[in-house]
This record gives structure tokens, sequence and C-alpha cells, in this order.
């Protein structure tokens, strides 16, 4: 077992862990952030990207001992008491069917606008590579992205 010490939507949590646990599985299992859903565990679909030190990550492929010291953003940690405008601009321009895509897209989407508030819609989609989402074709999530940045969503 190793011992870690995170901050995870700003708590402090100190927790033995298998050094091989994915960071996935400790923040949905030991902290009990369960809107990080667990989607390929591959790193392929982008469904349970996280922030870490600020950084977009998808949590199923760091392993939860490299997230010692570290300060974790889940999506329930995105909004302060109401929605992120990332979040009103996902509900307003109807960007989630399923939502299983919903909280990597987000957290992926927060990233791109924090280091560029004004892209254009090729940026968005660049941005957004990397999360797959089957069910709305993206026309719907890459206008959620641009309504955020014209609201002046940059984080």
């Amino acid at each position: 077992m190793a011992k870690i010490t995170v901050t995870v939507d700003g708590v402090t949590y100190s927790d033995d862990v298998e050094p091989r646990l994915l960071l996935v599985h400790y923040l949905r299992e030991q902290v009990g952030k369960t809107g990080t859903p667990i989607g390929c565990d591959t790193s392929n679909c982008g469904a349970c990207t996280v922030h870490m030190n600020g950084v977009s990550v998808k949590s199923c492929s760091v392993l939860a001992v490299q997230a010692e010291g570290a300060e974790i953003t889940t999506i329930e940690g995105m909004a302060d008491g109401q929605w992120h405008p990332l979040q009103q601009a996902f509900h307003a321009e109807h960007a989630v069917q399923c939502g299983y895509c919903t909280p990597g897209m987000l957290r992926a989407a927060a990233d791109l606008l924090r280091s560029n508030p004004n892209p254009s819609d090729q940026e968005i989609r660049d941005g957004l590579e990397g999360n797959l989402c089957r069910c709305t074709g993206y026309e719907n999530i890459v206008r959620a992205v641009r309504r955020a940045a014209e609201a002046g969503a940059s984080s």
C-alpha cells in the first residue's frame, strides 16, 4: 500500500491505496466522486476527464499514486453553488443526450477555454479531440462551447 494525499474539489484526502489503483477508481470508490464515469478504461473516450493541477487528464490513464499532492477538480467541483457557464451553455444548446460523455467534455472544454478564451469552431473541435460522444454528433457541443466562450467562461 502507498499513502497519498490529494485535494479533490477543495477537500483534502489522505488514503492508503494499492500502487496500481487508477485515479478514476480512487475518485469513485474512495472519495465518492461518482460523477466521473468509467468509460472505456483505455483512455480512448475521455469520459473520465478531470483536471489535475489545472490540466485535463484522463483519470483512467493516471495512477492514484501519481496524483500525490495534486489538486483534482471533478465535474462535481466545477459548479460553485450554481451551474458553471459551460454547464449552462451545454443545457441551453442541448449538447447532452445520454450524458455519459458530458463530464469529460465539460472538463476538456474548460481546459480549452482557459488556454484559448475565444476559440474558432475548428479550435473547439481540436480541443475536444479525444473525447468521444456517440449521441450528439458534436454540433451542439461545439455550439455550447462557442456560446460559453462568447459569455466569457474561461475557467
